[in-house]
């Protein structure tokens, strides 16, 4: 199946529909958390979403299958190892945050063919806010352009706001960036997928993550690309990959500025190899 064959902007609004009707409702409702065996949270949301989300793609003619968050490890790797083409799903991207009462939170989708993303949406219900992208599309917050997005990009790290991880850096660059960071302000969400939007809508200028799952990143990244931002790992290498190896993120929103952060970085990067 071909992108042109694929009804995108309907699936993204049906997203709306599955936040709207599985997150808000349980949203600061008190349900339920459990813990995955590395430690992680999820809840009946997290399942609730998946499984509208699966029904949404049958019903839009997808046969493609789904590798979700909330599948098996078992069950992932035989979709990336077989499957020409699927569906990447995060059922709730930021799920501590939704089980702890803090409002940043998403639904988010990316259609892989190969190597490639060639589909993504992030839908966050707090904000009803719908980002979207296809490799043929320009990136669009709620069908149009995103205001923000529209200011040019800072032209210097000491004006820029970033959005960092520091959980996942080595301790060393973590401290530095801490104590004399080379940009003006920064924040972290705790939902991945949504600082990628943000970024891509301008609502932020830099990004550093030290480790993030495919979908993490997928359907951010091509919004990002889309929004005429750039984007490595912080070896060099791209930030997806078809693999369940957790990946490093360094981005910006112009390659120019992308250069002059690595360039900051380069210094506190010991010889390493990406998270696994």
């Amino acid at each position: 199946m071909t992108a042109t064959f694929i009804p995108f902007s309907e699936l993204a609004r049906g997203l709306r529909m599955i936040g709207q009707q599985e997150l808000l409702p349980r949203f600061e409702a008190n349900i339920a958390v459990d813990y995955k065996a590395d430690g992680s949270v999820i809840t009946e949301a997290d399942h609730a979403v998946d499984a509208r989300v699966r029904t949404l793609l049958r019903e839009h003619g997808q046969p493609e299958p789904v590798l979700s968050e909330e599948q098996a490890r078992a069950e992932q790797a035989q979709v990336l190892e077989s499957a020409p083409a699927f569906w990447l799903v995060d059922p709730l991207d930021g799920t501590s945050n939704f089980a702890g009462g803090m409002p940043f939170f998403a639904i988010s989708i990316a259609r892989i063919e190969g190597d490639r993303v060639t589909h993504g949406a992030t839908y966050d219900p707090v904000r009803d806010e719908l980002f979207a992208a296809t490799e043929d599309t320009a990136f669009e917050l709620n069908g149009a352009a995103p205001p923000a997005a529209a200011r040019p990009p800072v032209p210097e790290l000491g004006r820029a706001i970033a959005l960092v991880d520091y959980k996942r850096l080595d301790a060393p660059l973590a401290r530095e960036l801490a104590s004399h960071a080379p940009f003006r302000s920064q924040r972290n969400l705790g939902a991945c997928a949504l600082e990628w939007a943000w970024l891509a809508a301008g609502r932020a200028d830099l990004y550093l993550h030290g480790g993030q799952a495919p979908w993490d990143s997928a359907a951010g990244g091509l919004m990002l690309a889309r929004a005429g931002g750039a984007m490595c790992s912080l070896t060099g290498g791209p930030v997806f990959g078809r693999s369940l190896a957790k990946r490093s993120a360094v981005a910006a929103r112009s390659g120019a500025l992308l250069g002059d952060w690595r360039a900051w970085l380069a210094p506190w990067l010991a010889p390493r190899e990406d998270a696994s």
